[in-house]
């Protein structure tokens, strides 16, 4: 035998389907035979009806002996291909009462299946093998797995799906390219890598699915760019003095590759990574991520410090892909597996922050009411919680009154107005009170949605949810244990103390008869036999009501909070967003201060020693004006958001009496005096007449509707 191709033999056709194509997706590899003068295609050869491989491998071709070829060939000049009406139609389908025969490309073109297994037979386009249509459950394309381009998720013979993962589409074309390519050892199924179901499937569908090493095995020195390692910084402001190049292991100058991509990479020092166990990612992984994360966002069912920049700070790694799971166990299985998924809550809040648009939305607001603004504003049809937001303040009907607002004073705003409505209740730690007309307003939502924005569009640390409250949201109200802190209302807590202190059956029952009513409609009624059933009554009294109580307002809430994906997170970081929601910020040092600022101009060296001695006065406590005033004053919030700032602050030194703040820039003029004495009487003057009206504008300003009458359902 020759396999060799001279230039004479070239352009032999196929001796069964009479076509010079040499495409081997689709009719399988071209030989030419020069010894025996024809050329054959490996498909025609195999799935031609009246042949069998009676040769070992190395006889004739692929097993098939050149004399039962010629009498294949003979047999087929005697049928008429159905399709192009040329004879030579050695294919015929395997059905026995149908007469059809065809070329192997005139089948190809009609859409008939020819199975690459056991006897190899064809199908015409009338009894082909079909999969099982089931309910179309998607409303909308999906992609192929393979290619990504989207498909209509119906099964056709150009579109297959996935036997083992339903939501799995595919191109018939794609799917064959990746079976050639990865042979019968490495094709699989693309999401779950299940191989004997889907191979199965795919023979059926009539996959080809050849007996040889993936591609990849074969090729030579195929993975030699492997070993070559990147290691230089890739980070926009790289710190090394060295250079980006510089490299100098188990130091902060170490290069770490990106987890996802390993082409890009940074020091240690250039990202702020604390070790080298850390995980961090490249820019353009983390949009890839985070875009097809975001892209569709669900529709709602209901109707109607430091800075932060996120080409410096994408440090920890995506979380693995985990078993669908109770929120409590997929917490633990965290927990259990240590440290990398413990991330930084600026970092999760600035992935949560790349689905927010280009596109701006404008929100008018009376400062007179910054409440009752707000929520006219949310709730309207045209806000889109993914758009950027523009503030702009507006004082009633007065002309001309209308200016910029920074977006980040406005929710440093909105979140004092929710700690201080009647939506919760509590002293310091809130939980979810019972407001009948907050519920029939769809308050709850609204409030759950406004801390969602907040956080994802740089508001401040709310920082006044109780640790019951929390846990509700992270794990699940099923799996909380209220205590006596969470409950307000002093009458229920007396009820509760008096039970807990009972020492005596007879005590006990005698407590339990004079709050009989409270306890009957609560559903906590229940036969003591022992003194020790208190306590189980006293679990139940606390459940009903911290938890039980508010169940219809803690949905809503807890639905408000799914804006935007925040829900989702708090449940897979409950630590990192613990702190953050049920703890105020640590107060600011006189260095933490000075550091958040940055020198605008070229400023005056007396003022800013002024400056200086004067943070450090506040430090010391000879001054009645705090850090968080000084930020207050210059930005309008007293803490520094989990973010930070945007834009970032900076001072100057100007010839002015008194300190003059741009919130909108969060930019801050400093006097320039001829004594500290001066500086430090204008510094406090200024700042503290700008909290005293600030203190005046919220003390009238509080939210009507969510400080109205409750109408609360008392039991007692």
């Amino acid at each position: 035998m020759n396999e060799n191709k001279p230039d004479n033999s070239q352009s032999l056709a196929c001796v069964f389907c009479r076509k010079n194509d040499d495409c081997p997706n689709k009719y399988g590899e071209k030989k030419t035979y020069e010894k025996w003068n024809f050329s054959v295609h490996y498909y025609c050869l195999l799935m031609s009806s009246g042949i069998w491989q009676r040769g070992k491998e190395e006889e004739g071709v692929y097993g098939f002996l050149i004399e039962d070829i010629r009498k294949e060939v003979q047999r087929a000049s005697k049928l008429k291909c159905t399709v192009c009406k040329k004879n030579g139609a050695s294919i015929g389908c395997v059905v026995p009462t149908c007469k059809r025969s065809y070329h192997l490309p005139c089948g190809l073109q009609k859409e008939c299946i020819f199975q690459f297994t056991d006897n190899f037979a064809s199908f015409c386009w009338k009894h082909r093998p079909v999969q099982a249509i089931t309910s179309n459950k998607y409303s909308s394309s999906l992609p192929c797995t393979i290619c990504l381009e989207f498909v209509e998720p119906i099964p056709t013979y150009n579109i297959l799906q996935s036997p083992c993962c339903k939501n799995a589409w595919f191109h018939r074309d794609c799917l064959q390219v990746q079976a050639i390519n990865a042979g019968v050892f490495f094709f699989r199924c693309t999401l779950c890598n299940n191989t004997d179901i889907f191979q199965k499937e795919m023979l059926r569908m009539g996959i080809h699915i050849p007996e040889k090493d993936a591609s990849w095995e074969l090729e030579e020195n195929a993975y030699q760019e492997l070993l070559q390692s990147h290691d230089r910084c890739d980070i926009r402001r790289c710190h090394c003095k060295k250079g980006r190049d510089y490299n100098e292991p188990n130091s902060k100058w170490e290069v770490k590759r990106c987890q996802s991509c390993g082409s890009s990479g940074t020091h240690l020092a250039c990202s702020s990574l604390q070790s080298w166990e850390q995980n961090w990612e490249c820019l353009d992984c983390r949009r890839i991520t985070y875009t097809s994360d975001f892209q569709k966002a669900p529709k709602h069912p209901l109707a109607n410090s430091t800075n932060v920049t996120v080409t410096d700070c994408l440090l920890e790694e995506s979380s693995s892909k985990l078993p669908r799971q109770s929120t409590v166990a997929q917490h633990k299985e965290l927990l259990r597996q240590g440290s990398k998924f413990r991330r930084d809550i600026s970092t999760i809040l600035i992935e949560l922050g790349f689905q927010i648009k280009k596109k701006t939305k404008t929100l008018y607001i009376n400062k007179a009411n910054v409440w009752r603004s707000a929520l006219e504003q949310f709730q309207s049809q045209k806000f889109n919680p993914s758009y950027a937001i523009d503030v702009v303040y507006i004082n009633g009907n007065e002309a001309g009154s209308q200016h910029l607002g920074s977006k980040q004073e406005f929710l440093s705003h909105l979140m004092h107005h929710l700690e201080n409505s009647s939506v919760f209740e509590g002293s310091l730690a809130k939980n979810l009170s019972l407001n009948s007309q907050a519920v029939k307003e769809n308050l709850y939502y609204e409030v759950g949605k406004m801390l969602a924005i907040s956080l994802v569009h740089g508001g401040p640390s709310p920082g006044f949810l109780s640790e019951t409250l929390f846990k509700c949201l992270a794990y699940g109200p099923e799996n909380v244990l209220p205590t006596l802190d969470d409950v307000s209302d002093i009458d229920v807590a007396q009820i509760i103390i008096k039970i807990d202190s009972a020492t005596d059956l007879n005590i006990l029952n005698s407590v339990i008869k004079q709050h009989y009513n409270y306890l009957e409609v609560s559903g906590c009624l229940r036969l003591t036999t022992s003194l020790s059933d208190k306590f189980m009554l006293v679990k139940d009294i606390l459940f009903y009501h911290v938890i039980n109580r508010v169940k219809a307002p803690f949905e809503s809430f807890k639905q408000g909070l799914e804006t935007l994906g925040v829900l989702e997170k708090i449940q897979t970081y409950p630590e990192a967003f613990y702190k953050i929601l049920c703890h105020k910020p640590e107060n600011l040092s006189a260095k933490s201060l000075s550091d958040l600022f940055t020198i605008h101009t070229l400023a005056d060296v007396q003022t800013l020693r002024f400056w200086n001695s004067y943070l450090k006065a506040i430090e010391d406590g000879k001054c009645t004006t705090t850090m968080e005033d000084i930020l207050f004053f210059a930005t309008g919030c007293s803490s520094v958001p989990p973010t930070g700032f945007k834009p970032s602050l900076s001072v100057e030194c100007l010839h002015v009496d008194f300190p003059v703040a741009d919130k909108y820039r969060n930019h801050l003029v400093l006097p320039a005096t001829n004594t500290y004495e001066e500086f430090q009487a204008n510094m406090d003057f200024a700042i503290r007449d700008t909290l005293r009206l600030e203190k005046e504008d919220r003390s009238h300003t509080r939210p009507r509707t969510l400080n109205a009458s409750s109408n609360e359902e008392m039991l007692i």
